[in-house]
């Protein structure tokens, strides 16, 4: 009966032992097996911008920003005072209009234009062909829009051609008095060193 025993004990060790050995011969097979997969299976994962470009990865993002920009054509911005479009700026009497001006402008409407400036704007108004203007100081309004005005600068009229940003600015703002000024070199006297330079 020990002896029995003893053979039964001795028998699932080996069993142990050879199962044991299996899994370890079996081991190599599916390293192998692991290896050849991803090669032949469909690769799942996205591909970064560089893989799907030759070249750098900045390259491929450059091209990728400019097929994309290429796809979404930009849209204008509609224009909008406060709000209101033009269309409905120009329907909109003077005085609601006048409200919506920043300080400056609002006062000047307020107080009265004087006969000068209200000549201008009754003809500005009427006329469809360029008129002459010393009143550099007349408030843009929405009427004003389109037409084209030479505004005199000090020396001589400047073409401005009024558009819709324009409103609420004076018309001096558009034809400028003032020149950058491009200096020469040195002259001669002005410092220390330039004394001695040779005169041509």
């Amino acid at each position: 009966m020990a002896e029995e025993k003893k053979a039964t004990a001795k028998a699932p060790a080996q069993d142990k032992g050879k199962a044991a050995a299996a899994p370890a011969a079996a081991a190599p097979k599916t390293a192998a097996a692991a290896a050849v997969a991803p090669a032949t299976a469909p690769m799942q994962k996205k591909m970064k911008p560089s893989a799907r470009h030759v070249g750098s990865a900045k390259a491929a993002r450059r091209k990728l920003r400019k097929k994309r920009s290429q796809i979404q054509a930009r849209r204008k911005k509609e224009f909008t005072y406060r709000g209101y479009s033009l269309e409905e700026l120009q329907k909109m009497p003077l005085a609601d209009i006048i409200e919506l001006l920043p300080a400056r402008p609002r006062r000047s409407y307020i107080r009265g234009l004087n006969e000068e400036q209200q000549t201008f704007v009754d003809k500005l108004r009427k006329s469809d062909v360029p008129i002459r203007t010393h009143r550099r100081e007349i408030p843009i309004l929405p009427d004003f829009v389109g037409k084209t005005v030479h505004v005199y600068n000090g020396k001589e009229f400047q073409m401005v051609e009024i558009k819709s940003e324009m409103i609420g600015h004076a018309l001096g703002e558009f034809a400028l008095t003032r020149r950058t000024v491009n200096h020469s070199g040195l002259g001669v006297g002005a410092t220390r060193s330039s004394k001695f330079m040779p005169l041509k």
